[in-house]
């Protein structure tokens, strides 16, 4: 369960961790913005021996960035539909996706249906301005460059994608939807297994989970040792 505040986390905890999983947005984000902070905080954790994962509904183009030039092991993107991970020793970016290129072109192809009825049918919502650089998934804006949106028109959105059998995910600032049963965590699973050569079950409490919204969800009920940021307050009672 998550913690009442950082501060309170046991030593013996502390010692015990080996790694860092932590959402972008609003969790590692401050009103969009990456502080000087926590960006060198990154680089003590690297410089400290510690594995990080950044989990994040953002795009793959945005991934193919984090991955080459953050302090991080890799990257699980677009709610998790892939990871990416930089090669040092061959400085290749290397990709690792659910679905081939075939399956992801039928169900973008499927995904830009709803896109057609969710924008004239919730007056006020967007497509996401990162939508361009996404492989998998259909984000719709409803706070991040639009107007925010009530709740009303938020479950609206997510309405219209459960009526096409997608699934559907509420994150600070996007809604996003996409084909498919994965979620963050399945990712994080398989990077960590595959990536990392350990059993995710056997070492979940070596690593510390930070995230803020609905999509962090199944990382927050996973992991042992979490904790959201204020914001994780809005979303708390649809948890």
């Amino acid at each position: 369960m998550m913690i009442p505040s950082i501060r309170t986390i046991s030593v013996e905890i502390v010692k015990n961790l080996s790694g860092v999983f932590f959402d972008i947005d609003d969790t590692f984000t401050t009103s969009g913005k990456i502080h000087s902070v926590a960006y060198q905080a990154l680089w003590r954790l690297k410089d400290s021996g510690f594995r990080l994962l950044p989990i994040t509904g953002r795009p793959a183009g945005w991934c193919d960035h984090i991955a080459r030039m953050w302090p991080v092991d890799g990257i699980v993107g677009e709610n998790g539909a892939f990871y990416f991970w930089f090669d040092e020793k061959k400085r290749k970016l290397k990709k690792r996706f659910l679905d081939p290129e075939d399956v992801r072109v039928k169900k973008r192809q499927r995904l830009a249906r709803i896109r057609d009825e969710i924008l004239p049918s919730v007056p006020g919502s967007a497509l996401a301005s990162d939508q361009l650089y996404r492989e998998a998934d259909l984000a719709i804006d409803y706070c991040e460059d639009v107007k925010p949106l009530d709740s009303r028109a938020v479950n609206r959105i997510c309405q219209i994608f459960k009526k096409y059998g997608a699934t559907c995910k509420v994150s600070s600032i996007h809604v996003n939807g996409w084909f498919g049963n994965y979620d963050k965590l399945g990712m994080t699973k398989i990077f960590i297994q595959e990536h990392w050569g350990l059993d995710p079950d056997a070492n979940k409490e070596r690593f510390f989970f930070c995230g803020d919204s609905l999509n962090d969800e199944p990382m927050f009920q996973y992991f042992p040792h979490t904790a959201g940021t204020k914001n994780v307050l809005r979303f708390v009672n649809r948890m």
